[in-house]
């Protein structure tokens, strides 16, 4: 196989099993979520100012008070790394015109220009945060496979896609091909990992601000 069937292919059959694969697990994974049940709470709720699922999403967004001064790197890296990643995936035209392929959807982009220093910036962030977590000995013991394993899977598309908008290391259409494979990798692999948070993030929060909510207590 040479480097444009490589590309033919991931762009092809490999992209429609990585998609079919995202969609079927996402699918599942909401599925047995939602599916769990919930018994009905029949007390009388209690009206408390900030206690809602709204204001939880907003608080937990936002670090803890005195939190940001005692672990900056994990506050401002994560910060960085996550509105970078989204910039990156969503405002970039080549990924916006890959969305308006496959959904029908559009919306206007960002200056690639300004995309890849974004690019730049994300993958910075993520190392920092990397080393962070290595170096220090607590995090470094809570870690597990799977952390190490979705950093990694997080990391690929940002770092190949970067360098094949810059023609660095290969030709340009095999790491546009190496790019796009890691991105069916991500795809594949995010409705199993850690990286599902990405769909319950806020969700959760919402719950778990409503629940505690209706007894009156903020969190």
């Amino acid at each position: 196989m040479n480097d444009m069937q490589f590309l033919t292919w991931v762009r092809g059959p490999g992209l429609d099993i990585a998609v079919g694969i995202f969609l079927l697990g996402v699918f599942w994974r909401l599925f047995e979520i939602y599916s769990l049940g919930r018994k009905k709470d029949l007390s009388a709720p209690r009206s408390v100012s900030g206690a809602s699922g709204w204001h939880t999403i907003f608080r937990r967004s936002l670090p803890p008070e005195g939190m940001l001064g005692k672990s900056p790197v994990s506050y401002i890296g994560g910060y960085t790394f996550h509105i970078g990643l989204a910039i990156v995936v969503f405002l970039f035209a080549p990924h916006i015109l890959l969305i308006k392929n496959l959904t029908g959807l559009s919306w206007p982009g960002l200056p690639s220009q300004f995309v890849d220093l974004v690019a730049v910036v994300t993958l910075a962030a993520m190392v920092v945060v990397l080393v962070d977590r290595i170096n220090k000995p607590v995090k470094r013991y809570l870690s597990t496979f799977g952390d190490w394993f979705t950093w990694t899977l997080t990391f690929l598309p940002v770092l190949t896609g970067w360098m094949a908008v810059q023609h660095l290391l290969l030709p340009y259409t095999t790491m546009l091909a190496i790019h796009i494979l890691t991105v069916e990798l991500l795809l594949v692999f995010l409705p199993f990992t850690k990286l599902f948070h990405a769909f319950t993030a806020f969700g959760s929060r919402w719950y778990n601000g409503a629940v505690n909510g209706h007894k009156g207590v903020a969190v």
